[in-house]
């Protein structure tokens, strides 16, 4: 069964060869998609035939959304936290215990019915693929738990088991956990393995000896890093084979030369820094120094609970120094490029049919009109996505 999505005003296809610009323009497009996949792009005038179309009336279309970080299973609320840092508190990476003590008591049909009402809220903004961490259950039976509804809703399922030290266990003592019991009980639902190599967290030797173990076990690397301070262990976990380090706020110039090097992506999350008051990343210096960047939501319950990715583009944009087709491009095909994906990202030939419709005649609207709902019909798959919105419960 094939679609023709035609009369598009301006199509996004993130495929230079394609359209104009680094973004692939091409004006009064059309898309063709069968099944899951994208079969056709070209001029309206050209598109072949199809057993359905669409027509968009010349609405803008764009590639969907692709947060390659995220947090979206867990249980409670921080607003309060929130409250706090807008009074004045500095920010600190103690929170995240509150939110596991929470998760360890809620079952597996409510952390279930919370990321499913959070992936709901992303595909609303136009996101279509989410990468999604475990690391609110610090024990081997929650972690699994986590894993277990993660992978029910997204392939890009990581294992975050190294967010901070389980409250019961000696640091030492709970890496040995993280490197043994619970990696293998974790292993069959996730592809990736992350670490938080932070003050009040996991310091360089730790997570690189958590990497290795992961990266032993057939797992991809990401790593949480320089969010606030200098980091060590950029460099050398780079030689690993990262595929992305997340946050990147503290920045030297080995670390930048180290991701240029090895093509590890640099992936920003500014609704965190929005959140906690820190400084933006410096997203013009990596830029400029040829590294792959990437921009996600971060969307967690403390430092950073948004699911829009519209938002995250806006300050972008305003505050980091990045053009809105950097942004723009960032957030799709860098957020692919994060999860090591050619098939999402990008409107061409053979990729999965991920398109998101504007209620606009350009996407430039979506950072122009900061806040307003400007995403009309979401595809994911190939699927037309009902947007309606369910209530998200945080409290069991």
């Amino acid at each position: 069964m094939s679609t023709v999505i035609n009369n598009i005003g301006l199509l996004v296809t993130n495929d230079p060869s394609v359209g104009t610009g680094s973004l692939g323009q091409i004006h009064n497009a059309a898309v063709v998609i069968s099944g899951d996949r994208i079969v056709w792009v070209g001029s309206s005038a050209d598109a072949p035939a199809a057993d359905h179309q669409s027509d968009m009336a010349g609405a803008c279309v764009i590639p969907g959304f692709v947060d390659s970080h995220s947090h979206p299973i867990f249980a409670g609320d921080r607003s309060d936290e929130f409250d706090a840092r807008m009074n004045g508190q500095k920010y600190q990476a103690g929170g995240i215990l509150r939110t596991v003590q929470r998760t360890r008591e809620a079952s597996i049909g409510f952390l279930d019915a919370v990321m499913t009402g959070i992936l709901h809220e992303m595909a609303r903004s136009g996101t279509t693929t989410v990468e999604a961490k475990t690391g609110y259950g610090l024990d081997v039976e929650t972690e699994v738990k986590l894993a277990r509804v993660a992978s029910s809703h997204t392939d890009e399922v990581t294992f975050l088991g190294a967010h901070v030290v389980a409250p019961e266990c000696q640091p030492d003592e709970y890496v040995h956990l993280v490197c043994g019991d619970m990696l293998q009980a974790v292993r069959p639902y996730v592809r990736w393995i992350d670490a938080f190599c932070e003050t009040g967290a996991f310091d360089a030797d730790q997570t690189l000896e958590i990497l290795r173990a992961g990266k032993d076990a057939g797992l991809g690397l990401r790593l949480h890093a320089a969010q606030l301070g200098p980091s060590q262990v950029i460099p050398r976990a780079c030689e690993l084979g990262l595929a992305a380090v997340d946050h990147c706020t503290f920045l030297s110039d080995e670390d930048i030369d180290a991701l240029k090097a090895t093509g590890t992506v640099a992936t920003l999350l500014p609704a965190a820094e929005f959140s906690t008051k820190q400084p933006y990343p410096d997203a013009r210096r990596l830029l400029d120094a040829g590294v792959t960047v990437a921009l996600a939501t971060d969307c967690n319950p403390g430092t950073a609970f948004t699911s829009s990715m519209p938002f995250c583009l806006a300050i972008a944009v305003r505050e980091m120094d990045m053009t809105p087709e950097q942004a723009l491009w960032s957030a799709t095909a860098g957020g692919a490029a994060a999860l090591r994906r050619d098939d999402v990202g990008v409107v061409t030939p053979g990729a999965r049919a991920d398109l998101v419709s504007l209620a606009a005649p350009s996407w430039l609207h979506l950072m122009y009109r900061p806040g307003v709902p400007l995403v009309h019909r979401v595809w994911q798959g190939g699927r037309l996505l009902k947007l309606d919105q369910p209530r998200l419960r945080l409290d069991n």
